[in-house]
């Protein structure tokens, strides 16, 4: 070898191979070659410090603390049944914007306003023709 001092050796007992490139693990503080870096690779006993996960709640989309040892669906089941502030009858609706032709019932998700009146209608009744428009006196083509 010419150049032994240089590189260190994988800590991981089965490999020990000289890398002049080593990686030290940001949890445990030891250093490992390329093939053994990652946490499940040398099996890192420090990896619970770096690799945490925090579970949302599916319904309020409230961040659930999980303790070490916990199962994180265990506990947000918990919190869904007991803590979770969720409210069916308070969610938004997205078709709110009501039609004003009369008869049509139909929603939309944005405001569709008409030029001349101003009103709010519905993709079907949008144009002034659509909805018998009294806004303006301006002549409207059948173009």
């Amino acid at each position: 070898m010419e150049l032994p001092w240089l590189g260190e050796h994988c800590s991981e007992r089965a490999c020990k191979q000289l890398d002049f490139l080593p990686l030290k693990c940001d949890a445990c503080g030891e250093v490992f070659c390329k093939d053994h870096i990652r946490y499940e690779d040398h099996k890192c006993s420090s990896a619970y410090k770096k690799n945490a996960q925090v579970p949302v709640c599916p319904l309020c989309n409230t961040p659930i603390p999980v303790q070490k040892g916990e199962i994180p669906d265990v506990v947000v089941g918990a919190h869904m049944d007991k803590d979770c502030k969720y409210n069916p009858a308070q969610q938004r609706r997205i078709f709110t914007n009501k039609c004003l032709k009369p008869g049509c019932k139909r929603k939309e998700m944005m405001k569709v306003l008409c030029e001349q009146c101003g009103g709010n209608f519905c993709i079907k009744h949008r144009h002034p023709l659509d909805h018998d428009c009294k806004g303006s006196s301006r002549p409207t083509s059948k173009a």
